[in-house]
């Protein structure tokens, strides 16, 4: 029988490739948003006007199927590394289910590194399919821009710019380690708030003694916006560095770390150039955070029903 990890793995996949497909335009919008230098800058509506005008309706869906198996990767091994820590972290110490606020974080920096890690040259896949058209102009006598599968991505890169390029922007990646480590220290303690009091309220009405409140799926949505909204507001600027970087644009590769690229950007661009596309980003984020814990939850039950079944 499969471990209870891998099943949250599994549920975890699942629900991420659930999220990520009705949200996917806003992600489009908020990468390319992230990429454009301030030369380049156009609103959100101009954004998807030109991008509808030259590749069509499908044009939002770019690099939808990279993105598919990189959420899909990416969520799987994120559940997985941290429902593992938070087992060991639970076993080797008395006490309740719940993990205090340091141990959250724990279990999020070990997950965080180890998917990050894994995931990466997806993303720059991913991103790569999103931007490629942007160097073209919405002149109408400009050919169309021919989009370019997986594997004809995964070719393009290599022949470009060898293996490295598949781990670009590895360095805000795992500075952006903080973003999944504040939202489900966020989601945890927020979780373990609101059961307590509902449990005091419960065991307070004369219910049995004995009683834990269970939490729906209405609550885990919220719980998972709410945390979401949190993590993405502080981390937005890395978000940008990174994007840049995994676009593999000139002007990004000229960045010496991290942190060059955030006062480049700054020096160049002004302080609202850290924030390109954070409000189409945040819609994005906070929805797919908010139907992935609520979707994660229940596949998490049926994938386990199905399991014991066999």
């Amino acid at each position: 029988m499969p471990s209870d990890s891998t099943i949250h793995a599994v549920a975890g996949a699942a629900g991420g490739v659930l999220a990520m497909t009705a949200t996917y335009p806003l992600i489009f919008i908020s990468t390319r948003a992230a990429v454009e230098t301030k030369k380049e800058r156009k609103s959100v509506y101009d954004a998807v006007v030109d991008v509808i005008k030259r590749e069509g309706i499908r044009g939002l869906y770019s690099g939808l199927s990279s993105s598919l198996l990189g959420i899909a990767v990416t969520n799987g091994a994120y559940y997985y590394f941290y429902e593992r820590s938070r087992g060991i972290i639970l076993t080797s110490r008395r006490g309740g289910k719940g993990l205090s606020t340091l141990e959250s974080m724990l279990a999020g920096l070990v997950a965080g590194s180890a998917t990050s890690l894994i995931s990466n040259p997806i993303w720059v896949v991913q991103t790569s399919q999103a931007v490629r058209s942007m160097d073209q102009t919405s002149d109408k006598t400009t050919p169309k821009p021919r989009k370019m599968g997986i594997i004809e991505t995964i070719q393009y890169i290599l022949r470009k710019d060898g293996i490295p390029a598949f781990w670009r922007g590895i360095g805000p990646a795992l500075v952006l380690v903080i973003n999944p480590v504040i939202q489900y220290t966020v989601f945890e303690q927020l979780k373990n708030s609101l059961i307590r009091r509902r449990t005091a309220r419960l065991r307070a009405s004369g219910a049995v003694s004995s009683a834990v409140a269970v939490l729906s799926d209405i609550d885990y949505f919220i719980l998972g916006a709410l945390s979401k909204l949190v993590a993405t507001s502080f981390t937005y600027p890395y978000i940008v560095v990174k994007s840049r970087l995994q676009a593999g644009r000139a002007h990004a590769l000229q960045y010496k770390s991290s942190l060059d690229g955030l006062l480049t950007i700054v020096r160049e661009e002004g302080v609202e150039g850290l924030y390109k596309g954070v409000g189409s980003k945040l819609v994005q984020s906070v929805l797919t955070a908010a139907i992935l814990f609520m979707c994660q939850r229940r596949l998490y039950e049926l994938t386990k029903a199905i399991v014991l079944t066999q």
